[in-house]
């Protein structure tokens, strides 16, 4: 008998090492399965989610050549709740169904686990706590978020902070964890260790 995969949700705020985190479970050997890259993919040129997009918010939030146009979309989600809801009533289900399609491949492949790379997973935590076997929360201390993303992105501290306003607060995040990461003070080597430790202690 086939043993099912283990499903490992993994979150983490901006800023907190939680795609850094991804890479070394992929060295691993998991399927890596990533909400966000595959939200990228579906309002790209041609992506699935373009005629919905269109349809619902009008020529002004898609690009010339035919992307969803992201400032734009940003700047109208910051000021109108209800326009961020309308967006993710168009993209959740699209990115549920290219999940389901990215899982059953990497089952195919004889992929023993499958990570689950959802950056806003706290926040429909009702939704995926039964699609997952446990959660791993990325976690540092929210000053480090906001310095971190500042170096990389080159974002200034409002921008961070209106950013991480909008994700779930640290305090949500560690209340849904089965097992914690704490990426604060540590180095690359460190962080690699700790990610061993984890894929060690569910059999993996």
């Amino acid at each position: 008998m086939t043993r099912k995969p283990f499903k490992l949700g993994l979150t983490g705020g901006i800023g907190s090492g939680k795609s850094t985190v991804a890479g070394f479970l992929a060295d691993a050997g998991a399927a890596i399965l990533d909400a966000d890259a595959i939200a990228r993919s579906l309002t790209q040129v041609g992506g699935r989610a373009i005629p919905a997009l269109l349809a619902t918010f009008g020529e002004t939030m898609i690009t010339a050549e035919g992307a969803l146009n992201r400032d734009a979309m940003r700047s109208l989600v910051f000021s109108n709740p209800d326009s961020k809801h309308q967006l993710e009533s168009i993209l959740h289900p699209l990115i549920g169904l290219v999940l389901q399609e990215q899982a059953q491949t990497a089952i195919e492949q004889g992929k023993n686990c499958l990570v689950y790379d959802v950056p806003l997973l706290v926040e429909s935590i009702q939704r995926w706590r039964p699609q997952v076997d446990k959660i791993c929360v990325v976690d540092c201390l929210p000053e480090t978020q906001v310095h971190r993303v500042m170096a990389r992105s080159q974002l200034s501290r409002q921008e961070v902070e209106r950013i991480m306003a909008q994700q779930a607060t640290r305090q949500q995040r560690l209340a849904c964890a089965d097992v914690v990461i704490l990426n604060e003070g540590i180095d690359l080597t460190q962080l690699q260790a700790k990610v061993h430790e984890m894929w060690t202690r569910f059999g993996l």
